[in-house]
């Protein structure tokens, strides 16, 4: 092996995983001199840094190997891959930009299949330039510069990317596996393309089937996703029939244009098999969408394939077919599914009554979770310590559903979540991964989500995402689906909770986290297209199969309405209860769970355990700590305020040090305001530094004046930020950049954040506003006044602040 600058990993994939001898030579040995008598079989050319034409000795070596009467395998990895195409005579060249990240697409050109890799390179090779008998082997996704070559007729081959990674992703590892084989003499396996590009169905009229009535667990990130279907639909120019009851979305919306083009027909109609049935007789389309309205519309797919009645009337489920469904929705198949590749779930049984659920709790050990099979929130689920309880929660079960499964009590571990995209050519990716803020117990509709994952670590994040992959790939899951998982938090042992093979509220979530449309494009895969094909909704250039880096954390916080329900628990548990969330985007987890609180309850300034009002003095904080309430994140801010340790806390909550290191960087900040008292002494040194370090953390202007005694808040704010501009912290305007700027980005994802120096999109004018000569309506024009009012009515209290400051006149009231 050529060291140019070679990874340990690459080491270990030979030594560790291939058992080969391997011997490391300097990039300058002479190999047809050979002085040291190595006995070689075959060559590897390592990575390394900067122009491969600065290398003449290797390159000179190579091109010795290449001319042996009896060829050896060579294989080359990145730097190896530019050194083995000038060996050649081949030529290369420097990159505007290069290719760096960990999410970099390139298409085997042998099977049509795009990878995710890892890149670290400014030079790539001419592929014009290659003389005969070579051929590019990969190229990129997205700039279509060359990513491999190979010979046509001898084993040289080589690549510009990292297939051992260390980390991830490895998807390409098995390169590792067809070199090591042509050393050994091994046949390799012929790879070619699976054809079905070819086999595309066209569609005409298609029946989208909605999620019905709003309800707990059932809400309007169902309409996101209809709509979003409908519109991929549209512009494949088939017509759209849906079935929807519920008149209070954009889904049903008469008003159709570019954006929400609207389906042909809505037929507003409870969602149950019969009326389908009728539509369908009535409508005849030749295909159905059941995965994009929850559990509902999942379940109606479900019936009508098993009855039968779908095959009878000629209509094909587009996506994800009904037998993997089925295999995601009852336990015992799933459970099969998953000792097939040697993954496991959590230990769990399914019964069809009492008895049985009492033999299986037994048989598990108590406590365990009971819960309803083909049902959507966590409906009828609960935890049960004895089998009275278990009794009564299977009694509840059973209203619900005809079989309910018993679970492994597993809270206190990470609950963690990967949204996961499959085309029919079997190109898989991750969009995006998701952690709970509280650990498992709590439904995850009623729990704070954190997007992307804070506390993995690279080694757990790319473990579970080749799992997921995995898992997808043997289900034969085509279109979009989540995997949900329980991590250890004391080790790497994880198991599966479930997969819902169809777009959830997690998808909604991920959707406008990463800019990524998993709707749209989940809607274009059931139609047959590949992920290679469709284009990034973000750049609009490059390929939808790619893995969205975010430089920004998201926020998912539920609202509950709980208090307008007498002798109604609060507590938080395996059946959701929340009725809406809020989505917080920013540059630090600080900055995000302040700017949640602030949007789920208006009457919060941020994140305070004091001047919240939502800790009780009659409940002892312990208490308040251990059991999950609607209210718990604001006694653990408290705790954290009345000076109890992380180490405390994390002991009667079980939530990751990570996340409560955070908020004691609140609850620190917080009390420095507190005790400095007065606004002045506060900032007096290193103004802007102290004021930027606050916005940064997420106080808002409000919060600032509360803690240095600045009253009426309203009056004291406004004294703040007067402070705040005259130090020169403003906000910056940022946009969802998901490719890490390897790209332009063309999107209308904003966000605003004091972790910036500088707008990413340029400021608008009231004129381009105004001046559209279209006529405005009375609610415009109410609308314009307002602000135009309200904006006046800021500046004139700014003004007058600073004038009278000046005066040195101390306004009171």
């Amino acid at each position: 092996a050529y060291d140019c600058g070679m990874k340990f990993n690459i080491i270990r994939y030979f030594v560790d995983t291939h058992k080969v001898r391997l011997t490391v030579v300097p990039f300058d040995y002479d190999l047809e001199a050979n002085p040291s008598n190595i006995p070689w079989e075959g060559l590897f050319l390592s990575n390394g840094p900067g122009d491969p034409t600065m290398c003449p000795q290797t390159i000179k070596s190579i091109q010795y190997a290449l001319e042996l009467e009896t060829p050896r395998p060579i294989f080359g990895i990145c730097l190896g891959n530019q050194l083995l195409a000038l060996a050649s005579g081949a030529k290369t060249y420097k990159m505007k930009y290069g290719n760096r990240g960990m999410n970099q697409p390139c298409v085997d050109l042998r099977s049509g299949r795009c990878y995710i890799t890892p890149q670290n390179h400014g030079f790539a090779v001419d592929s014009s330039s290659l003389p005969p008998m070579w051929k590019p082997l990969f190229i990129n996704a997205n700039d279509l510069t060359n990513e491999g070559i190979v010979h046509t007729d001898k084993p040289f081959f080589s690549v510009q990317f990292h297939p051992e990674a260390s980390g991830g992703p490895l998807d390409t590892s098995f390169l590792f596996d067809k070199f090591v084989g042509h050393v050994r003499k091994i046949s390799q396996p012929l790879v070619l393309q699976n054809g079905l590009a070819f086999q595309q169905k066209a569609y005409k009229k298609v029946l989208l089937v909605g999620s019905g009535g709003l309800s707990i667990g059932q809400a309007g990130e169902f309409d996101y996703s209809g709509s979003q279907c409908i519109k991929a639909l549209k512009e494949e120019g088939i017509e759209v029939i849906l079935i929807n009851p519920n008149i209070a979305t954009v889904q049903t919306s008469t008003e159709k244009n570019e954006v929400t083009p609207g389906a042909d027909k809505v037929y507003f109609l409870p969602i149950r098999p019969n009326v389908v049935m009728d539509i369908i007789h009535k409508e005849k389309p030749d295909g159905i969408i059941v995965s994009m309205g929850g559990q509902t519309a999942l379940n109606v797919g479900v019936q009508l394939w098993n009855s039968g009645e779908l095959q009878k009337a000629g209509v094909k489920v587009l996506g994800t077919q009904i037998p993997a469904i089925e295999a995601t929705e009852d336990r015992e198949i799933f459970s099969e599914k998953l000792k097939e590749i040697g993954e496991t779930i959590a230990l769990s049984y399914s019964a069809t009554n009492v008895q049985e659920a009492l033999k299986a709790a037994n048989k598990i050990g108590y406590p365990v979770l009971v819960r309803a099979a083909f049902a959507l929130g966590g409906l009828g689920s609960g935890f049960a310590d004895n089998d009275e309880e278990l009794k009564e929660l299977a009694l509840k079960a059973f209203t619900t559903s005809n079989q309910i499964l018993i679970d492994q009590d597993l809270r206190g571990w990470k609950e963690l979540e990967y949204e996961v995209v499959r085309d029919a050519s079997d190109n898989c990716i991750t969009v995006c991964n998701m952690e709970n803020f509280d650990p498992l117990g709590v439904h995850t509709g009623d729990s704070i989500v954190v997007a992307p994952s804070q506390t993995l670590t690279n080694r757990e994040y790319f473990m579970l995402r080749k799992t997921a992959l995995k898992v997808v790939r043997h289900l034969g899951i085509v279109g979009e689906c989540n995997i949900q998982y329980a991590l250890n938090p004391k080790s790497e042992k994880y198991c599966i909770i479930e997969v819902n093979a169809r777009l959830s509220r997690s998808s909604a979530l991920a959707s406008k986290a990463t800019g990524y449309p998993l709707a749209y494009v989940a809607t274009k895969l059931s139609l047959g297209k590949d992920l290679v094909s469709i284009r990034n909704s973000v750049t609009k250039t490059t390929t939808a199969c790619f893995e969205p880096s975010l430089d920004y954390c998201v926020v998912k916080m539920p609202r509950w309405d709980l208090k307008k329900f007498n002798r109604v628990s609060n507590k938080l548990g395996s059946s959701m209860l929340s009725v809406g969330e809020v989505m917080a985007i920013g540059r630090s987890f600080e900055e995000v769970i302040q700017k949640a609180c602030r949007m789920v309850n208006p009457a919060l300034d941020g994140l305070g355990g004091f001047e919240s009002g939502l800790t009780s003095d009659e409940i002892p904080l312990e208490d308040q700590l251990r059991t999950p309430t609607d209210t718990r994140l604001f006694a653990v801010q408290r705790a954290l305020e009345e000076g109890w340790t992380v180490d405390k806390v994390h002991e009667c909550t079980k939530i990751d040090k990570w996340f409560l290191s955070k908020l004691e960087n609140i609850a620190r900040m917080r009390k420095a305001c507190v005790e400095c008292g007065d606004i002045n002494k506060l900032f007096s040194q290193n103004g802007y530094d102290r004021m930027k370090s606050l916005k940064i953390a997420g106080f808002s202007d409000k919060q600032i004046a509360l803690y240095t005694n600045l009253t009426p808040l309203a009056y004291g704010a406004a004294q703040v930020r007067v402070l705040r501009k005259s130090l020169g912290v403003k906000p910056c305007v940022k946009q969802i950049d998901t490719l890490a700027a390897e790209f332009p980005a063309d999107t209308n994802y904003l966000y605003m954040t004091y972790s910036g120096d500088y707008d990413d999109v340029s400021e608008g004018t009231h004129d381009v506003i105004d001046t559209t000569g279209e006529p405005m309506t009375p609610s415009t024009k109410a609308f314009k006044n307002r602000i135009r009012s309200l904006s006046i009515s800021t500046q004139k209290m700014e003004n007058a602040l600073a004038e009278k400051q000046e005066r040195g006149v101390i306004v009171l009231g």
